[in-house]
């Protein structure tokens, strides 16, 4: 009987009994190995004694490949909405792919949900150290580390909740991920979520009037009327034009202390009404504090203007 031996784990087996012998069989590289060193020998039942060496083949073995992909439980979502995301790591290499872990880079106002982070392989659960968070003026870095080894084939699949604060207005909605495992990377993706302002935002509204104040209270009593044409310019460059009522409004302006300035060269004929009881509103000039989703009024008084001399 012809018999022969091999030091690599025998796949499939194939044998011609006859004059010549094949024997074919596959195998499966071990964790990590690059290069495939094989050495067969054989022999027969009636020649004892006589053993025949074959040549060393050496191979080299195909690395892992790893490719990624996320998903999200939703495309649009407004802050207090959580999103579940889906990472799915697929190892399409022939080898085996180790320690495999994921950064997934959140845009700013999402936030990272504790001990929502799930994780399986096929049917079998997968457990994970807390992650790594990183966060910074630009978003949260979150490092996933496993000691997950990935057959060629097999996909590690995880999931996790993050939650939209206020700060996801002012983001890009748009996160990316990427997976590896030693030195072996995976291609970047990305999750793209349109964020809502819902019922929080971080810009105000300004509205206001200018008007002829005839008993110089600063209020504008029934008999004041508005004055139309009139400019106003924000400290960020608008410029702001009055209605037929003298009527003026802005919406989105970015919140904090603003200020507004009443240009009265477009008033001619007039200038600033003196207030007799609050001194601070006589400049052409008002600072105010606008708070996120809130609403400002900024009047500004005006009196017809006489040159001197005159009666």
């Amino acid at each position: 009987m012809i018999s022969l031996i091999s030091w690599l784990r025998r796949k499939s087996l194939f044998l011609t009994i006859g004059s010549l012998s094949v024997i074919t069989y596959g195998i499966i590289p071990t964790v990590g190995q690059t290069v495939i060193e094989n050495t067969a020998s054989g022999g027969a039942d009636n020649l004892p004694d006589q053993r025949v060496d074959s040549n060393q083949v050496i191979l080299s073995a195909s690395p892992a490949d790893l490719r990624l992909i996320k998903t999200g439980d939703r495309a649009a979502a407004e802050p207090g909405d959580t999103v579940i995301y889906t990472l799915r790591i697929e190892n399409v290499g022939r080898s085996p792919a180790t320690n495999v872990s994921v950064t997934d880079r959140l845009p700013l106002g999402l936030r990272f949900v504790s001990q929502s982070l799930r994780g399986s392989v096929g049917d079998r659960a997968v457990e994970f150290s807390e992650p790594s968070i990183n966060a910074s003026s630009r978003g949260t870095n979150v490092t996933i580390n496993s000691t997950t080894t990935l057959q060629p084939g097999e996909s590690l699949v995880i999931n996790y909740a993050a939650e939209l604060t206020p700060d996801a207005v002012r983001g890009s909605g748009t996160n990316l991920a990427q997976a590896q495992a030693g030195g072996l990377r995976s291609n970047q993706s990305s999750h793209r979520l349109r964020i809502r302002s819902g019922i929080l935002s971080d810009c105000g509204t300004l509205i206001g009037r200018v008007f002829i104040d005839k008993n110089f209270d600063g209020e504008q009593q029934p008999n004041e009327p508005g004055i139309p044409n009139a400019v106003i310019y924000m400290d960020d460059g608008n410029r702001i034009v009055t209605d037929a009522n003298g009527l003026y409004s802005l919406a989105n302006v970015i919140s904090g202390y603003r200020s507004a300035a009443l240009d009265l060269t477009s008033l001619p004929g007039y200038s600033l009404a003196p207030n007799k009881y609050f001194i601070e509103t006589n400049s052409p000039s008002r600072l105010v504090k606008l708070s996120p989703g809130s609403m400002v009024r900024v009047n500004f008084a005006v009196t017809p203007a006489f040159s001197e001399g005159k009666q």
